[in-house]
């Protein structure tokens, strides 16, 4: 694991298919540790434990689904949250303890954020650190690709076309938050955060909107 920030870490990068890279990011918290997105690294887990276990795992849609899931449970009794409009998908492997509805604050400080458009369900997360930083977790509805370039969730033949607009929305709405760290969950090149300086992070996500609607 890579230390991002004095209470966030990086899991090892994985490769679900040709083409997809993804991380997960441990959240560190006196309350308990929160895992956003899923990790199926087995070496990870001693890491995990040794920073304190996992309390709550968030996932921002079905794509982060996997058998991973029983093991991160059976290790640490963690409880598993995703939207409910991905809960079916969640049900083939376990039950989830926590559906999101609609925008709001869980845990103390982190504020759950619908963005639907790649997934029905997809969610993202805004977490105000104690250390005086805000991490935003974008799941795929928008992704860190080649070059550092923010790109749109739109994957054809998965996301439906008439779900364009829906996807914009969404990434507009991300675009009038002011997050200090992005981290999406699949990402292409090398990496899939950056650090964002003040209101740099709404020209990314109004670019990324842009290239959607022109594709």
């Amino acid at each position: 694991m890579k230390q991002l920030q004095p209470d966030l870490w990086q899991t090892e990068v994985e490769r679900p298919f040709p083409g997809l890279t993804t991380h997960a990011y441990l959240l560190a918290r006196n309350e308990g540790n929160v895992l956003f997105y899923n990790t199926s690294h087995p070496h990870e887990f001693e890491r995990l434990a040794e920073l304190g276990g996992i309390s709550h795992q968030l996932l921002s849609h079905r794509d982060e689904v996997g058998e991973s899931l029983n093991a991160i449970a059976a290790r640490f009794g963690s409880k598993l949250g995703i939207h409910e409009l991905e809960e079916a998908d969640v049900a083939r492997v376990r039950q989830a303890n926590l559906l999101f509805t609609r925008r709001e604050r869980i845990l103390g400080n982190i504020e759950v954020i619908p963005v639907p458009g790649h997934s029905p369900g997809s969610t993202s997360f805004l977490v105000d650190s104690p250390h005086g930083k805000r991490y935003l977790f974008t799941g795929d509805t928008i992704y860190r690709g080649q070059g550092g370039v923010w790109k749109a969730g739109f994957v054809p033949g998965y996301t439906p076309l008439e779900a364009k607009p829906t996807l914009a929305a969404s990434l507009r709405l991300l675009g009038t938050l002011k997050p200090d760290l992005v981290l999406s969950s699949a990402f292409g090149g090398e990496s899939g955060f950056q650090e964002m300086h003040p209101d740099e992070w709404a020209q990314h996500t109004e670019r990324a909107v842009e290239a959607l609607l022109a594709g």
